[in-house]
């Protein structure tokens, strides 16, 4: 495993560890999201729409009564007012509900500025804003379109974290100056309340569109929980499964959908499955029907065997041919007939305590191959197999090595402990040939493969190592192939056996292992 593949493989346990990989979850998560995205986007217009509208509705209700105020009470103020008259006409103007407290400015001589106030302690002309003093103060000419030289100038301001409404306008043709001061602190106080509401509908709309997403995840998991453990029995082989189908939704088109796509399976498979059958016992009655003429032919061919040297000349050749062939198909026929009783799952054990050096022995001296292989066997090692299965693997692996390496063969015989079942027994057979190509290595246990197109007919059967490996299998073996790296070039076959197959359960036996000829 790649240090990126840990890293994903780490992160997707973190994720289950927290649930982010259940579907309800992410469907709680995205209604809880979409909620929260409505709801803070609600919430935020409307708090903004009400700021603007209790601000705009104050600072209109004080800006209007400052203006009144002016026209009342500060324009009948004389052209030279006294300090003591601005003291009391600001008084006067700041006595109201208006709530605001005002400064008014005038000289009592040209270039000798006055001030009255109506509370020195909250407002005085140094809390106006410069700004707002200059645009109160600048004259504008008189148009169409403007026809007072002054005007009533506002802004919003804060002192310390007390925000206030600061108004200045002036009388024309003379007369004093007013500023108004007034505290927004009860209308701030209004929003924050105004807020907190918001924020309290806002958690109740999330904690609402988590209970909607958990009642709509329900609907939409139910039937989709339904679906996985309909094609969790369907992997398993179960292909009569199908769904109950109700509604005309989405989910109830993809139960359809699963259902008609079952059902094909189950019909493609029956029709495979008996297909399968079938021709498994033809091949199996074909062998079977074979068995008896081929009986009758090997022993006249024996007959003319033995008689070949006193046969015409011209006719020994026909015989000698006649003779191999028959042997050939005899051959054929016996595996065939093999190898339907591992596809039918009918092959079975007979196990039998074998000491393996004299098994290997005893399979190269029946086929006289005592000169061309080289056997590397300690005596003592005993295993519990079936020796007649031992005797077709090492003769179709040694067999086949003679055939397609050259000799010398050499066959090894080793054990090794901590196997999957306990002790193994390793029997390795290796060839001086000129090995096998690569692209045919992972073809080389195929029924009837051909290491060669132009090669399609060959002295064997085409299925030595198929047989080989399904014996190998039912023990609860394995056989590999491989080229050997040491430099001296040939093929090796590795057969891999448990020391004690009793306890085996063949569960590979029908698993669809076929090959034929390595090379």
């Amino acid at each position: 495993m790649t240090q990126a593949e840990k890293k994903g493989s780490a992160k997707r346990g973190i994720l289950a560890g927290f649930g982010w990989t259940s579907l309800r979850l992410r469907l709680v998560v995205v209604f809880g999201m979409v909620a929260l995205t409505a709801a803070v986007s609600a919430s935020g217009i409307a708090y903004w729409l009400n700021r603007e509208a209790v601000l705009t509705r104050t600072q209109d209700a004080a800006l209007g009564d400052f203006r009144q105020e002016m026209q009342n009470r500060a324009a009948t103020l004389p052209a030279r007012p006294t300090q003591s008259e601005l003291q009391t006409t600001a008084e006067q103007m700041a006595s109201g509900n208006a709530g605001y407290s005002v400064v008014l400015l005038g000289e009592r001589e040209a270039g000798k500025p006055i001030v009255g106030a109506s509370d020195p302690d909250v407002f005085t002309l140094d809390d106006v804003p410069k700004s707002l003093r200059d645009a109160v103060n600048e004259r504008q000419p008189v148009t169409a379109g403007n026809a007072y030289p002054y005007h009533l100038f506002w802004l919003r301001t804060e002192q310390g974290s007390t925000p206030y409404l600061v108004g200045g306008t002036r009388i024309t043709g003379g007369g004093p100056t007013g500023y108004m001061f007034k505290s927004l602190d009860q209308e701030r106080a209004d929003l924050n309340s105004l807020a907190w509401s918001l924020g309290i509908a806002t958690a109740l709309a999330l904690v609402g569109s988590a209970l909607i997403a958990q009642a709509a995840a329900a609907t939409v998991l139910r039937p989709v929980r339904r679906l996985g453990e309909a094609a969790r029995q369907l992997g398993e082989g179960k292909l009569d499964t199908r769904l109950n189908v109700s509604g005309t939704d989405e989910l109830a088109e993809l139960s359809r959908t699963f259902n008609r796509a079952a059902e094909s399976l189950e019909k493609k498979v029956a029709d495979m499955s008996a297909r399968e059958e079938s021709s498994r016992r033809f091949v199996a009655d074909m062998s079977h029907e074979l068995r008896t003429p081929l009986t009758a032919l090997t022993a006249v061919t024996e007959v003319l065997e033995d008689e070949q040297e006193s046969l015409d000349p011209m006719i020994a050749p026909a015989v000698a041919l006649v003779v191999s062939e028959t042997r050939r198909l005899n051959d054929l026929v016996e595996n065939l007939m093999e190898v339907t009783r591992f596809d039918a799952g009918t092959a079975r054990l007979v196990l039998d305590d074998v000491d393996v050096a004299d098994q290997v022995t005893a399979c190269i001296d029946a086929r006289a191959w005592l000169d061309a292989v080289e056997l590397n066997a300690e005596r003592g090692i005993v295993a519990r197999l079936d020796p007649r299965r031992l005797d077709v693997i090492l003769a179709n692996l040694i067999g086949n090595a003679l055939k397609h390496g050259g000799s010398p063969v050499r066959v090894s015989v080793r054990t090794e402990a901590g196997g999957r079942e306990g002790d193994e027994l390793i029997i390795e057979v290796r060839d001086h040939g000129p090995g096998i190509p690569e692209d045919v290595l992972p073809h080389v246990f195929d029924r009837f493969y051909k290491a060669s197109a132009s090669r399609p007919r060959s002295e064997g059967s085409g299925l030595g190592l198929s047989i080989a490996m399904e014996n190998a299998l039912i023990h609860g073996g394995s056989i590999t192939a491989a080229n050997t790296t040491d430099g001296d070039g040939g093929a090796v076959f590795v057969l891999r056996l448990p020391r004690d197959a009793s306890d085996i359960t063949p569960a590979d036996e029908n698993d669809g292992h076929e090959a034929g000829d390595a090379r």
